[in-house]
C-alpha cells in the first residue's frame, strides 16, 4: 500500500542569490538541498529553528509562492508549485496562508483594519451577504479573544502590536487554510501576549490547520511541541522531536543555540566570553564540506573534505554530523550503525 501523500513536501530545494563583490562575490545559498515534509498524518505544527541568515524566511517565501526555487521541488498536496496555473494559484493562496513578523507593516495605514477581514471573505466568496460577512468577522474576532467593538472601524496605528497580530489570526480563522506559514510571528509582541498567540495556533491545529512555525527561539519551539527542524546557512543540520533535540542536542550548532539562551534566573550570569570561532566568518561554505566546520569545536579532517548527511543518533533524532558515523569517529552508537537519512525521514 502506497504511503499517504504529505500536505507539504519540500524536495532537495535550493535557492541562491548573488553575493556582493565586497563579500567576495559568487553565490549565497539561502536554501541548500533542503528536504522535509509536513502533515503526513493529519494536522501538525513543525518548528523551523535557526539564527538570522540561516534561510528560514527564504524557505517561507518559496512555500508561499512569493519566490521560485532554483532547483528541487515544493509539492503541496502532491502537486508541484511549478506546475500551477492562475486558477490553481488562487486555490493555493486560500489554502496556504502567512503570518509575518511585523504586526504593523502588513497593514495598509490608509484603511481600517476591517479591510483585512473583508477582503478574503469577498475574494474567496465565503459570505452570502453583508450581514453574513459581519457575523463571520465578529465570530472570528471572538475566537482570538478580541471584542469586535474594540477593533472594528479602527486604523492600524490605533491598535497594539498584539491586537494587530491576533487580527491576522482571525483572518486565518475566517479562511481556514490547510497550512499556515508563521514567520517569527511573536518576536515583536510583548511576552504577556505570546502565550495567548501560541495557544491560538494550537487551537487552530485542533481544527485541522497545520503550521510551519519559523523562529530563532528554542523555548517557543518547546512550547509548541511536535517536530523541530534546525537550519544552518541554508542546510538542514538536525531534525527530530523537539523534546529529544532540546534534551540531547546532537549537532554542535544546536548545542551552540542552546548555550546562547540566557537563564531565567537573573542571579545566573554568563561568566565566559564567547569564543571567536562561535562567530560566523562570513565566508561562503564549500559545497563539499560541512557548513559549520569553521565554528565547530569538534571539527575533523573529514568535515572539510566531505559534506555530512543526516544520520540517526542513539537518542532518536537525526543530525548532519560525522560524530555519528563510526567510520570516522568512535563517538557513534556502538550498538547500531547509523544510516544515511532517506528523503522521508523528517516526515510525520
Amino acid at each position: 500500500m502506497a504511503a499517504e501523500e504529505p500536505l507539504l513536501r519540500v524536495e532537495h530545494v535550493t535557492r541562491s542569490f548573488p553575493r556582493p563583490r565586497a563579500e567576495g562575490g559568487g553565490l549565497l545559498h539561502a536554501c541548500d538541498d533542503v528536504t522535509f515534509d509536513l502533515g503526513r498524518e493529519g494536522a501538525e505544527i513543525v518548528s523551523l529553528v535557526g539564527e538570522s541568515g540561516s534561510g528560514k524566511t527564504t524557505l517561507a517565501r518559496l512555500i508561499l509562492g512569493l519566490d521560485r526555487v532554483d532547483g528541487g521541488h515544493i509539492r503541496y498536496r502532491g502537486r508541484s508549485l511549478a506546475t500551477l496555473g492562475a486558477r490553481d494559484w488562487l486555490a493555493h493562496r486560500r489554502e496556504v496562508q502567512a503570518v509575518f513578523q511585523d504586526p504593523y507593516g502588513i497593514y495598509n495605514p490608509f484603511y481600517q483594519v476591517d479591510r483585512v477581514l473583508e477582503q478574503p471573505l469577498r475574494r474567496f466568496r465565503l459570505a452570502s451577504g453583508r450581514a453574513d460577512e459581519r457575523r463571520r468577522m465578529e465570530e472570528a474576532l471572538g475566537a482570538v479573544d478580541l471584542r469586535p467593538a474594540d477593533v472594528l472601524g479602527r486604523f492600524p496605528h490605533q491598535l497594539s502590536g498584539g491586537e494587530r497580530q491576533r487580527i491576522m489570526l482571525a483572518r486565518l480563522y475566517l479562511i481556514r487554510p490547510r497550512l499556515i506559514v508563521a514567520d517569527e510571528p511573536v518576536s515583536m509582541i510583548d511576552a504577556a501576549l505570546r502565550t495567548m498567540f501560541l495557544n491560538i495556533l494550537l487551537d487552530l491545529r485542533q481544527e485541522g490547520m497545520s503550521c510551519l512555525f519559523i523562529t530563532h527561539n528554542l523555548q517557543t519551539a518547546f512550547y509548541l511541541g511536535g517536530r523541530c527542524l534546525v537550519l544552518y546557512r541554508g542546510r538542514l543540520v538536525e531534525a527530530g522531536q523537539v523534546d529529544d533535540i532540546l534534551s540531547h542536542p546532537a549537532h554542535p550548532y544546536t548545542r551552540m543555540l542552546m548555550d546562547s539562551v540566557p537563564s531565567a534566573d537573573p542571579g545566573q550570569r554568563w561568566k565566559d566570553e564567547i569564543p571567536a570561532r562561535a562567530v560566523e566568518s562570513g565566508q561562503a561554505p564549500l559545497p563539499t564540506a560541512c557548513a559549520f566546520v569553521d565554528r565547530c569545536p569538534a571539527a575533523m579532517a573529514i568535515c572539510r573534505a566531505e559534506r555530512p548527511r543526516l544520520r540517526q543518533t542513539h537518542t532518536g533524532q537525526h543530525a548532519a554530523c560525522f560524530l555519528y558515523d563510526p567510520a570516522h569517529t568512535g563517538l557513534g552508537d556502538a550498538n547500531r550503525t547509523p544510516q544515511a537519512c532517506p528523503d522521508t525521514l523528517v516526515g510525520g
